[in-house]
């Protein structure tokens, strides 16, 4: 049976001979199973001891047999076990790597000793090694906000306590009264996530671009909780305009899963009309263009039925917020990404091409509904917003989205904004739509030029899933996130961010920076899906890469597809199609 990517993330954590397979879950489309019945648990062993408080052996003991993978059951008899040993004037602590990001908790297992009270331990979690080893606020901004990641917990005599719900990669242990002599058996990270299947996939001679989008995907994957959150630590929320590129990934990757519709109809329900998602006039637009998406990609045209009247009414809505100039003039909380929310230029511009998008993808639902009287209502506000040319921007996320909505020519906008100073001014949300105006300009290359400095820029510092923000100079000057921080180098995590995601809130596992993921395997690739999903267009654009293979999953089974460059730098192109789903080159 396929083993699905985590479990291929734990055999090289444990680096054992074999590992059993993980127990199944119910089928994704029984309606009345548990609402937690997709998620599946297993216990991780530490790969590295990256600091402790003692080398003498005096208040640590036998560190290295943490490393060692056990069989998680305590007894009377287990000897040579770690031991953190305090006194008064020196409680020791220990910080553990786990080798990835992971979402979950600990278990800490004690054995057997004189007292038997239980025993104080502080635990803290961290995305980087930093974060471990912080204390809550203070000039670098640590928090138990939305996860605690910081706590005081009693481990048990001769027993185990399983404790934690965040996003982290490295766990700090430290005693945290005296007089305490305790033998730890193990400390297993319990790693928590879905049991999916990787049915897309993307290799190339470029082994970055092939991290990068294996990245990609795996951040997504530890997003798909019991909702389709934008962050693992921070963000645990359903943010709706967050969730497009963390969709157009799962398309990618993992197919038609319900975990989309499940999040986009508790966004529907928890913002009655007239209210904004998440009081955001944008994300209500992103709700539409998800669906649009949703049914491109699969064509549940029951599903996109269950929609019809509500958005009918968000579409007339959003029309009432269009001046006589034919300008947007949206209430509520103008946003497109952070970066930006200080630019009203920009946002307006963001804005004004984020009506229209709307509008035409309006236009077509209306049109699959056989709606042809608001069909061209739709369409005809889409065309009357396209008099108005935001003017002044200069913004990479803004004029992106002009550039998507035919507001804005796509080569003189990719040469005169998008490609200025190379992966400047980028950012993590937006930087999948920067990515989507260049290939509408054929600058298919500078794409992949993109992936490869911004988003590798990142796995250069140590990252194993993509961040809420990178500012790619301040990478340049930083240390890694996986080692101790070093004299007159700055911290990635610990100095920089702004907004909400100052100093370590910073969340280092955020869904909305996926999208490389979704646009190598679109554009490169070449996988283009049409008929709500009963086609597939196939254009490849290799760039210098040499060849190009993968796998792409459709609603008849996983298309393989394999681009080699002759000598001569003709394409040749083998696909292998499921029965039923048509191909076009």
């Amino acid at each position: 049976m396929k083993k699905s990517f985590p479990i291929l993330l734990i055999l090289f954590f444990m680096k054992a001979a074999v590992f059993a397979q993980l127990p199944p879950v119910f089928d994704s489309n029984d309606e009345d199973r548990a609402s937690h019945s997709e998620m599946v648990r297993t216990y991780l062993t530490p790969n590295r001891i990256v600091w402790q408080t003692d080398t003498t052996g005096k208040f640590i003991q036998n560190e290295q047999t943490l490393l060692k993978k056990g069989n998680g059951q305590v007894a009377v008899n287990d000897k040579n076990l770690f031991r953190l040993i305090s006194t008064e004037d020196n409680k020791p602590g220990i910080l553990l790597d786990y080798g990835k990001e992971i979402h979950g908790g600990v278990k800490i297992s004690m054995g057997i000793r004189p007292s038997k009270t239980p025993m104080k331990l502080r635990i803290r979690f961290g995305e980087s090694v930093s974060e471990a080893m912080s204390d809550i606020g203070g000039e670098y901004n640590a928090t138990n906000e939305h996860s605690l990641r910081d706590f005081i917990v009693e481990v048990p005599w001769l027993g185990s306590v399983e404790i934690g719900e965040t996003g982290f990669r490295f766990i700090r242990i430290d005693v945290v009264e005296g007089g305490e002599n305790a033998p730890i058996k193990s400390i297993e990270a319990t790693f928590v996530y879905r049991d999916l299947d990787y049915l897309g996939s993307f290799e190339s001679n470029n082994k970055r671009l092939n991290d990068i989008w294996m990245t990609g995907a795996y951040t997504v994957h530890l997003n798909m909780q019991n909702y389709l959150w934008d962050g693992i630590k921070r963000d645990r929320l359903v943010w709706v305009g967050d969730m497009h590129p963390e969709v157009m990934t799962i398309n990618t990757v993992f197919g038609k899963n319900d975990i989309v519709p499940k999040s986009l109809d508790l966004a529907r329900d928890q913002h009655p009309l007239p209210q904004w998602m998440n009081t955001i006039s944008s994300y209500s637009m992103w709700w539409l263009l998800i669906h649009k998406n949703y049914f491109d990609y699969h064509g549940d045209l029951a599903y996109l039925k269950e929609q019809e009247m509500y958005m009918i009414a968000l579409l007339d809505q959003l029309s009432t917020f269009i001046d006589k100039d034919n300008k947007e003039i949206l209430n509520g909380g103008r946003f497109l990404d952070w970066p930006t929310s200080t630019d009203p230029k920009a946002v307006h511009a963001g804005l004004q091409a984020m009506m229209i998008m709307t509008f035409e993808a309006g236009s077509e639902m209306m049109e699959t509904f056989g709606r042809k009287d608001l069909c061209k209502k739709y369409e005809k506000i889409a065309k009357r917003l396209k008099k108005h040319t935001p003017e002044g921007n200069t913004s990479k996320q803004a004029a992106s989205l002009m550039v998507l909505a035919d507001l804005a020519k796509a080569k003189k906008t990719n040469t005169e904004i998008l490609r200025k100073d190379g992966v400047k001014n980028m950012s993590t949300f937006y930087g999948y739509y920067i990515l989507e105006a260049m290939a509408k300009a054929d600058d298919y290359q500078g794409g992949i030029d993109v992936i490869s400095e911004y988003w590798g820029g990142m796995l250069d510092l140590g990252a194993t899933t993509f961040w809420e923000d990178f500012n790619i100079e301040e990478g340049k000057i930083s240390g890694r996130i996986d080692e101790l921080p070093k004299q007159n180098v700055a911290d990635i995590h610990t100095d920089f961010g702004a907004f909400c995601y100052v100093g370590l809130r910073h969340s280092l596992a955020h869904g909305w920076a996926s999208g490389p993921t979704a646009w190598l395997s679109q554009y490169v690739l070449g996988v283009n899906v049409a008929d709500g999903g009963t086609t597939v267009i196939v254009k490849p654009h290799l760039g210098d890469l040499e060849f190009v293979k993968g796998t792409f999953p459709t609603k008849f089974g996983v298309l393989k597809i394999s681009h080699t460059k002759n000598g001569n730098g003709k394409i040749i192109t083998e696909i292998d199609a499921p029965k039923g789903l048509k191909v076009k080159q």
